[in-house]
């Protein structure tokens, strides 16, 4: 019989997450005037994501023997759950909108976080399917866009059957024209 105490373990992480004294990774997230310094663990960040494993063979030390990685182009609070994520194993979407959540996908793909990404898919899916359907267009143009998002593909694809004449309407077409689906 195996136990498995993944809760503490993953609480452990948390922890080792938010102690300042033993760090050898900074990750520099956003723009200055709203930029924000992470700092974290190579170990951690490596085994957990295929995205820093390759960022970490290639960032140079400084004379302490930190690394340091920057990420522009993710937000402080996206990052937040990325970061939690990969230490603790959880993700805390309460009160997150649908919309931040769909570009939350987007950076858990970039970063190459496939767990991640497949629960993101499903909670839209499951969670937020009424927003998914107002926001269509976009919702499949960017889907079909990166090949990891299998099942919102397959989403939109059964909307598009099940729905043609709600979501292929005049206002849609035009939408659809401008993504060069027509040419």
């Amino acid at each position: 019989m195996t136990a498995k105490f993944f809760e503490k373990l993953s609480n452990n992480y948390l922890e080792l997450l938010e102690d300042k004294d033993v760090f050898n990774v900074i990750i520099k997230i956003g723009e200055a005037p709203n930029d924000k310094v992470f700092q974290a663990h190579s170990a951690i960040l490596k085994y957990q994501s295929l995205y820093f494993h390759n960022e970490l063979k290639i960032a140079d030390k400084d004379e302490n023997n930190i690394k340091t990685i920057n990420l522009k182009k993710i937000s402080i609070q996206q990052f937040e759950i990325i970061i939690k994520y990969i230490y603790g194993g959880i993700a805390l979407l309460e009160n997150l909108d649908a919309s931040f959540i769909f570009e939350l996908m987007f950076v858990a793909c970039e970063l190459i976080l496939e767990e991640l990404v497949k629960y993101l898919e499903i909670f839209l899916i499951e969670s937020n399917a009424h927003w998914l359907r107002l926001h269509f267009v976009r919702i499949h143009q960017k889907s079909f866009q990166n090949d990891k998002l299998l099942k919102l593909q397959e989403w939109c694809n059964d909307i598009l059957v099940k729905y043609p004449s709600k979501i292929l309407n005049p206002k849609s077409l035009h939408l659809f024209k401008k993504m060069h689906w027509f040419r």
